[in-house]
């Protein structure tokens, strides 16, 4: 009898200990509630203000624009070939300050590509890690020169030096700072492709090395294959910042609207012209100043096609582990 009463008190204490389904939440986790809600509405916000601060910006320039274009045909912006805002009769095609754009990129691109695609195989697949740990955060430096000292970089040491290559050559020219700006972003294509390669599992590298195949053949033909989304956006993200790059080509590259792909020659482009215009040559109000919100427009339609671009091809190449 004893030991059903000591039976029955256990179950009775024990019963009494166990929490209720109905109880309320004891305070410790209405705190931990109330911090993750705060977390949430944080990184909402943070989320929600950059693209908010983007609508802002095309808003701006719609705005903007719309008087100028009130005056420009869309057409002949699209169409024209000459860009004289300065002159008496002014001009107001695209075509040339495009050109000069894509002048300065293309050049940019061939010097970056290669040399930061080269850089990054080696540093994922063939340095030893103590080299790469000194070798890619001094390559990272460069992002971190302003760009006014690339600038004069490009027309006091690179463009002497191709002036002795290339007889004839003109001091201000595309291909010095195209040639200085792809110095200045190759370590946007080395650090990420890098990043990208090294996110490979190691079981693809063992199975091609169990086939016989060697490290070169390994990197090229397996690690670049697998890492081409990731490598593919560093690209895309080079891109972007040529295009963007403003101190370098108003420097080195002359500010004279010039329709031509020969880059030797002297060109203006689209950020080159709003960085002359935002000096004070128009007077502000003016369609000529106006024009500055136009050209704005167009080269965030040239860098949103090249994002759209990448994106695209990140979902193509993307590979799943």
């Amino acid at each position: 009898m004893k030991d059903l009463d000591r039976i029955s008190s256990a179950a009775s204490l024990a019963a009494g200990r166990r929490p209720s389904p109905e109880a309320a939440p004891t305070a410790a986790r209405r705190l931990a509630y109330l911090k993750e809600r705060v977390i949430e509405s944080l990184l909402f916000l943070a989320a929600f203000s950059s693209v908010a601060i983007t609508l802002g910006i095309v808003g701006t320039l719609i705005y903007e624009s719309s008087t100028f274009f009130a005056h420009v045909p869309l057409w002949d912006f699209l169409t024209d070939t000459l860009w004289t805002p300065l002159f008496a009769s002014p001009r107001f095609g695209i075509v040339p300050l495009i050109a000069g754009t894509l002048v300065t990129t293309a050049v940019a691109l061939m010097v970056a590509l290669p040399i930061g695609t080269v850089v990054a195989i080696y540093l994922s697949e063939f340095a030893p890690p103590t080299l790469r740990e000194i070798v890619k955060p001094t390559l990272e430096l460069l992002s971190a020169v302003p760009t006014v000292v690339y600038g004069y970089f490009a027309l006091q040491f690179m463009s002497p030096l191709l002036q002795k290559l290339i007889p004839g050559l003109p001091t201000f020219n595309m291909l010095s700072a195209g040639v200085v700006m792809g110095i200045m972003i190759i370590p946007y294509v080395s650090s990420l492709s890098e990043d990208a390669m090294r996110a490979v599992p190691m079981a693809l590298r063992e199975g091609a090395y169990a086939l016989g195949a060697n490290k070169i053949v390994t990197a090229l033909r397996v690690v670049y294959p697998a890492a081409l989304s990731g490598i593919v956006s560093s690209y895309i993200l080079a891109i972007s910042r040529a295009i963007g790059e403003t101190m370098i080509v108003a420097i080195a590259a002359g500010m004279q609207p010039n329709l031509t792909l020969d880059p030797r020659e002297p060109a203006a482009t689209i950020t080159a012209f709003i960085v002359q215009v935002s000096l004070g040559d128009l007077p502000h109000g003016s369609i000529g100043y106006q024009s500055i919100f136009a050209a704005g427009i167009t080269l965030f339609l040239l860098t949103l096609v090249f994002n759209i671009l990448g994106y695209v091809l990140r979902r193509r190449f993307r590979e799943v582990y």
